[in-house]
């Protein structure tokens, strides 16, 4: 296995701490609102990683945090947590907020095939790891109190930005919000551990500590969440570009302060999906979500598809013209492959030589830096291949234990000859709750009922002439 490392800035032979064993970190999502096609790609490229990983051999283990409390709305410690505005958009409370996207989040992971990780953990319930942590680095020296928070002092590392490898001016263009000045900070890239009852009189969840009553920074919640289910020695830890700077360099700097030595060897990165008006996310209002993808007639697992065919170390420019181009490929592929499976039915016995030169030439695409476009060209040589038809789908299916494209079920669609009344009534009464609510503009409620008839197998059409349904 080679991997291309953030931090050194090259592809390297892949080794473990443990060998055969692989402690793997993924940054969770913010629950504070649907997760868009963007922030997906990067969880289906770290699928991948994942699998290619068991696939090879591995035993992974891969934690994920929650994100449920700490995330400000400018990556420089300022503005409101983006919980707390949530809540505040959806007349909620922050932990119904959090309950319903951490569930609608989980929805769309299952739609794309993106396995759960073995370790899913909201940073509500590590308010003791970041205390202590905290403490540690300020007998330490490494974090110090100011305007009643407790900040880390980045001046006390030798090389702060080792990860980005480059200088503070180059690295603030890749923040994704305004820097504007606390005033309380020693230094400009001081980052805040934990701020108290008077930066944000108004927030939801605050927790008693030794530095007052208050709450955690984000920064904080990776670092302790990867100690406490992986130990002081990760392998990889995984997330998109823009974490490298502050999130990731944040990360690194606690953890190696808190533990005396290295903390992560690997840093795997997903470069960001764009449109044509450039980076896709919510803060800029160009988003798409699986939900809609969905609307729109395209089964999930196309964009999965679309997401394959390019390297995660590249931007992918996303355009319906090239999802369209992406579910037509993909439409073939599965009638080709449904095809090998029905003319094997009945068949036994595989030509051996040639599944293993197959399988490992499939081994080799993935282990080059999880070359997904090349593993799709093995798929594709296979179907192509002079062999027999029980040996294809052999290995088609053992190609698909990665891939996770389902390619040996129908996709035809298939309609219910007798409908259950009572199921028809209850969506009926569902769609006029939403009309209802969306004439009294409480559009959050409508789009509550929507990802609600979703997670039963649901999809709503609005057209002009009403709402209509179908099965998923």
């Amino acid at each position: 296995m080679k991997l291309y490392n953030t931090m050194t800035r090259r592809v390297e032979p892949f080794r473990t701490h443990i060998p055969g064993k692989v402690a793997m970190y993924t940054c969770g999502p913010t629950v504070y609102h649907f997760a868009h096609i963007g922030n997906l790609r990067s969880y289906i490229c770290e699928d991948i990683l994942e699998k290619t990983l068991r696939y090879l051999g591995y035993d992974v283990k891969r934690v994920m945090n929650i994100t449920d409390v700490g995330h400000l709305s400018s990556d420089a410690d300022t503005g409101e947590d983006k919980m707390l505005a949530g809540a505040k958009r959806e007349h909620k409370t922050v932990m119904e907020i959090a309950d319903f996207y951490t569930k609608a989040f989980f929805s769309d992971m299952e739609k794309l095939n993106i396995k759960k990780p073995d370790v899913v953990e909201p940073a509500t319930n590590c308010i003791p790891e970041f205390i202590h942590m905290i403490e540690v680095l300020l007998e330490k020296g490494y974090a110090y109190k100011a305007g009643e928070n407790v900040y880390f002092d980045t001046s006390k590392l030798d090389n702060y930005y080792a990860l980005g490898n480059q200088n503070e001016d180059e690295l603030m263009v890749g923040v994704r919000d305004d820097v504007e000045e606390d005033t309380n900070k020693r230094n400009r890239n001081d980052f805040v551990l934990w701020f108290t009852k008077s930066k944000f009189e108004d927030q939801a969840l605050k927790w008693d500590s030794p530095f007052g009553v208050g709450y955690p920074g984000w920064h904080i919640e990776c670092s302790c969440i990867g100690l406490k289910h992986l130990g002081e020695y990760m392998d990889i830890h995984c997330g998109g570009v823009d974490n490298i700077f502050p999130h990731h360099t944040n990360e690194i700097a606690q953890s190696e302060a808190y533990l005396g030595h290295k903390w992560c060897n690997y840093w795997f990165h997903v470069h960001h999906l764009n449109d044509r008006e450039g980076k896709m996310s919510k803060s800029k209002g160009n988003i798409l979500t699986v939900s809609v993808l969905e609307e729109k007639g395209y089964d999930p697992l196309v964009y999965r598809f679309f997401c394959l065919q390019s390297h995660y170390r590249k931007p992918l420019e996303f355009s319906f013209d090239a999802l369209d181009n992406a579910s037509s490929a993909f439409s073939k592929l599965l009638k080709r492959t449904i095809a090998v499976a029905k003319e094997a039915e009945g068949k036994e016995g595989i030509d051996q030589e040639v599944f293993d030169e197959y399988k490992a030439r499939f081994k080799e695409a993935l282990g080059n830096d999880t070359n997904t476009s090349m593993a799709l060209t093995v798929l594709y040589d296979v179907l192509k291949a002079d062999t027999d038809a029980a040996t294809k789908k052999a290995l088609i299916g053992s190609f698909d234990e990665v891939l996770s494209l389902d390619l040996f079920r129908e996709r035809a669609e298939k309609e219910t000859a007798e409908e259950d009344s009572g199921l028809v009534s209850w969506i009926e009464e569902q769609i006029e709750k939403r009309k209802a609510a969306k004439k009294e503009k409480n559009f959050a409620e409508a789009d509550r009922i929507r990802a609600e008839l979703l997670e039963k197998g649901i999809v709503l059409k609005d057209t002009r002439e009403g709402t209509t349904w179908e099965r998923a």
